[in-house]
């Protein structure tokens, strides 16, 4: 015969259960046993026609363990040498931890930055100063970037999708609802987004000016569970570590208040455009929010295994909670 499916509430729960049709089958064919003895009674329909086991239902795997979907933003001290050339090794061994964490069942989202500084390494010059030259190595460097992600990321089976973006398209209701649905589809297809500014077409009005606002942004839209910020830095200290070698970690900031504002200090890395405080700036958008940022060193790949499994790493800053 040929079953159909059909759902039917019992018991103050509703299952899916394959119904015989019948035409091919006699009476005593209908007969069958409950799937649950001694909970359920064999089931019929109202004309009598037996009904077989519930199908089973597939889990709900992130509801039965604690799965997490996590944007990670990578910064351009984090990938490059200081010249602006990759620094192949340590990319690799990023990417490595990514894929595992995304073999565990986890949804990741990596923005990332070095466009411009792998650019200006490619093109062998300086850290540009102007608007358009800026442009060009971003041109240049996103190639090489996205051409580094995909080769690596695909000597583990997964496939990456690259998604430039500006302020334009968070700042724009419809175009932020084009961005939650191809998100949202991207990570159902299993693969990973590797997501930077659109720096090369980017005007001053719509320049996100970071990325650590960019991740911040992104986590938003996604109703991410967690922000990791990697950086050149520990965390955010109780001074400045450069120049206080006395200064302390501080492992958990509840609320960012311009008291913990004052503690970041300016711009970063030579090649890099976000310091401290723009890492502060930018959890203080994912934790109203209700998400939690980790700021956490980038120079072991390994650390983002402790993140996941609880463990305290960084500084991480709470989330508020409706």
């Amino acid at each position: 015969c040929w079953p159909r499916l059909k759902r039917q509430r019992i018991g103050g729960r509703s299952d899916l259960f394959r119904e015989c049709r019948g035409e091919h089958c006699s009476p005593a064919d209908l007969t069958v046993r409950s799937a649950f003895p001694g909970k359920y009674p064999a089931r019929q329909t109202p004309d009598g026609r037996a009904m077989l086991a519930p199908t089973k239902r597939l889990p709900n795997r992130n509801r039965k363990r604690n799965f997490m979907r996590i944007v990670v933003k990578v910064g351009t001290s984090t990938l490059a040498h200081p010249g602006g050339l990759l620094n192949i090794r340590h990319t690799e061994d990023l990417v490595r931890v990514w894929s595992d964490i995304q073999n565990a069942g986890h949804q990741l989202i990596v923005v990332s930055s070095a466009a411009t500084g792998l650019g200006a390494g490619k093109l062998q010059i300086e850290k540009p100063g102007d608007l358009v030259t800026k442009q060009a190595a971003a041109a240049v460097g996103q190639c090489e970037l996205m051409y580094t992600y995909d080769r690596l990321f695909g000597q583990y089976n997964h496939t990456v999708a690259q998604m430039l973006l500006t302020w334009e398209d968070f700042d724009h209701e419809n175009r932020l609802h084009n961005l939650q649905n191809t998100l949202e589809r991207l990570l159902q297809l299993h693969a990973i987004p590797i997501i930077n500014e659109n720096d090369p077409v980017a005007c001053e009005e719509y320049s996100l000016g970071d990325n650590d606002t960019l991740a911040a942004l992104v986590a938003k839209c996604i109703h991410a569970d967690l922000v990791v910020l990697m950086s050149d830095i520990d965390g955010l200290y109780t001074a400045d570590p450069h120049t206080h070698p006395d200064a302390k970690l501080i492992p958990v900031v509840e609320e960012i208040t311009p008291e913990i504002e004052l503690l970041a200090g300016g711009a970063g890395s030579a090649l890099g455009t976000g310091g401290m405080l723009t890492k502060v700036t930018a959890a203080k958008r994912a934790t109203e929010a209700g998400v939690d940022m980790i700021i956490t060193n980038g120079a072991h790949a390994e650390v983002l295994y402790d993140i996941v499994e609880g463990k305290p790493v960084g500084t991480r800053f709470v989330g508020r909670k409706a």
